[in-house]
């Protein structure tokens, strides 16, 4: 078997979708984006094809490491983007040359279901504990909020304060029973990290996302010192060597991201990296339907697992949601909140091309708002 062609399509809300054709009919979905950047990492996926083309698509190690390290210069979110949706491709055609899901590839399934939560609120949130009533109405056991819209480095006490009411909103809405994570959003600095992470300690986060900026990882061990809420950080983390650095500071829960660190092979081992650090592993998945089948093929073969995110209804998905470019939306009806194992094979989805085609006729131009404090200048999104 030889790889004869590979195609991307940049289609709405703001996904890359990356379609690995074979000489023998198979064909496997990757999904390489760097959110904002989408038609750059399609370039470098284009780039990145010559290594492919032509070659037998089962040595999917071998081109993990020829793609991440024979270009010289290495990491960094566009090229591991466009590694890791390649891999996710690749990783798609093996399990369905040999008949299986992935996770059987990887040693087979450690849990029968995996837990996901739902988003609720957007960049500036408000009214969450109702979101919040409706999601444990819907089946779901966890929700997850952002902390904030816009701060100063160091913001006022009513700022503050703010972040705690909306947390309590939520626990109470929620019970005790379930969980609230809060997602920082690296708007907060170090100093408001730690000012704010003690305070909701009475309300019991399951966990405080990226509450250092990735360039700032250095203090995370500050951070998580500071408090007893687990701290969990890792989206913009590229590489088992960036997640390295922390993994010993005191984090919680590592949060790579299937799309952007170098794909099923890299997260398989960052996620064993994280196991003798004693993290669990919580894959960051606010994308499209390939990321997270890939998302789910890691968690049901990952020892140290602890929940999954997943992107159905998220504030970001405009015109077009999770389950619109699937044939089948089974495998993503989450019971009581919990995906059950895919038994399809390869990804365990059945994307619809001639839908994903259309779709990139119209593409995205999707950015990030920018955002600025009320004297002109730039803070955190």
């Amino acid at each position: 078997m030889r790889v004869t062609a590979l195609e991307t399509f940049p289609v709405p809300p703001r996904w890359l979708f990356v379609r690995v054709a074979t000489d023998e009919g198979i064909v496997g979905w990757g999904e390489p984006v760097v959110e904002g950047r989408a038609h750059t990492v399609a370039a470098a996926v284009e780039e990145l094809s010559e290594l492919l083309l032509g070659r037998d698509p089962l040595a999917v190690e071998d081109h993990w490491q020829v793609m991440t390290k024979a270009g010289f210069y290495r990491g960094g979110p566009v090229l591991s983007s466009a590694v890791a949706g390649i891999d996710q491709a690749l990783w798609d055609i093996a399990g369905k040359s040999y008949g299986v899901p992935v996770y059987r590839l990887l040693g087979g399934p450690v849990r029968e279901r995996v837990r996901v939560y739902q988003w609720i609120g957007g960049d500036e949130p408000s009214e969450v504990a109702e979101a919040a009533a409706e999601q444990v109405e819907a089946g779901f056991t966890a929700v997850k909020m952002n902390g904030s819209g816009r701060l100063r480095h160091i913001d006022t006490p009513a700022e503050v304060e703010a972040v705690v009411d909306r947390v309590a909103a939520v626990r109470e809405a929620i019970g005790w029973q379930r969980d609230v994570a809060v997602d920082f959003h690296g708007r907060f600095s170090t100093a408001m990290a730690r000012r704010v992470l003690p305070k909701l300690e009475p309300l019991l986060p399951l966990f405080a996302e990226e509450p250092v900026l990735p360039e700032h990882t250095v203090r995370a061990g500050e951070v998580a010192a500071a408090t007893s809420v687990p701290v969990a950080l890792g989206e913009r983390l590229f590489s088992r060597w960036d997640f390295r650095e922390v993994l010993g500071s005191g984090i919680a829960v590592a949060q790579p991201d299937l799309s952007h660190a170098g794909g099923i092979s890299e997260v398989r081992r960052i996620a064993a990296l994280a196991e003798a650090h004693d993290v669990t592993v919580a894959p960051h998945c606010p994308l499209g339907p390939i990321a997270l089948a890939a998302s789910l093929q890691i968690a049901f073969c990952t020892p140290n697992f602890l929940i999954q995110e997943q992107s159905g209804g998220i504030h970001y998905n405009v015109d077009s949601d999770l389950l619109d470019y699937l044939v089948d939306p089974t495998p993503f009806r989450f019971e009581r909140g919990r995906a059950r194992a895919p038994q399809g094979p390869g990804l365990g989805i059945e994307v619809d091309e001639a839908a994903v085609r259309r779709a990139a006729e119209r593409g995205h131009r999707w950015r990030p708002p920018v955002w600025r404090d009320e004297d002109g200048a730039f803070v955190e999104w």
